[in-house]
């Protein structure tokens, strides 16, 4: 009797240590696809920075030309509205 139940806590020991390491192993795999996945995305972010240095020196001639436009723009709109005044609209 004593024999038996020392191998069935044998088998039932083998089991929980076969779950734990076949967990752990897949921990272990998850774990190197994330940092693999993290490597990638550092780079593809050191990417986005280096690509968009330059663009507050082009924003600000954009903005300046938008605010020419703007004048402009404002322009044409009071001799519209004059024109309308004039043609009674």
């Amino acid at each position: 009797m004593g024999t038996t139940l020392f191998y069935i806590t044998l088998v039932v020991v083998l089991i929980v240590v076969l779950a734990l390491v076949v967990y752990l192993l897949g921990i272990i795999i998850a774990l190197r696809n994330a940092n693999r996945n993290l490597v990638q995305l550092a780079g593809g972010l050191s990417q986005v920075m280096r690509d968009t240095q330059p663009l507050p020196g082009k924003l600000a001639t954009i903005n300046g030309a938008l605010g020419q436009l703007l004048d402009g723009l404002l322009a044409v709109d009071g001799h519209l509205a004059a024109v309308a005044r004039v043609l009674g609209r």
